[in-house]
């Protein structure tokens, strides 16, 4: 998952936040708040979102992004949940063919998501908000708004055969 990282720990540094890409746009746009709020939130000055495929910026294209705000490091985090073969397979194979074109870049991929011990407080959060949404849609209440979620999608509601 790396390439060597002999240098001290005050490389000027990119991150690339990488998910898979879909061809839903408000799937894709949610990647890019995603980035925006941890590059506000981040001490790191360097902050570009990827997509994998099907989408728009590459990780090739990220790569050239960073390298051209001064990145001399790339680290790509992986917006998944389980490490599986895009984690272990072709994110590393996309990493390395965009930084074959930058000798002397140095690159890594961290561990996607997991089991992050954050995830059961996220997990209940979802939920909480969710019940609460379709609850308030079930009893016509016009003052809920819909989650980062389900914005611009059709929100959180109870579903019944009845």
């Amino acid at each position: 998952m790396t390439n060597h990282t002999s240098h001290p720990m005050n490389i000027e540094t990119g991150i690339i936040i990488v998910d898979h890409g879909s061809r839903r746009t408000e799937s894709n746009q949610m990647l890019h708040r995603a980035a925006d709020r941890f590059a506000a939130s981040s001490p790191y000055r360097i902050v570009e979102p990827a997509h994998m495929e099907l989408a728009e910026p590459s990780i090739a294209e990220a790569v050239r992004r960073c390298v051209i705000r001064g990145a001399k490091r790339i680290i790509i985090f992986p917006y998944f949940l389980s490490p599986g073969r895009h984690w272990t397979e072709d994110i590393p194979a996309l990493a390395r063919a965009a930084a074959q074109e930058y000798p002397g870049l140095e690159w890594l991929v961290t561990a996607p998501f997991g089991l992050h011990p954050d995830m059961n407080s996220i997990i209940n959060d979802r939920i909480e908000r969710c019940l609460q949404n379709a609850s308030a849609r079930m009893n016509q209440n016009p003052d809920v708004s819909a989650c980062d979620v389900c914005e611009n999608t059709n929100p959180c509601q109870f579903v019944s055969d009845e």
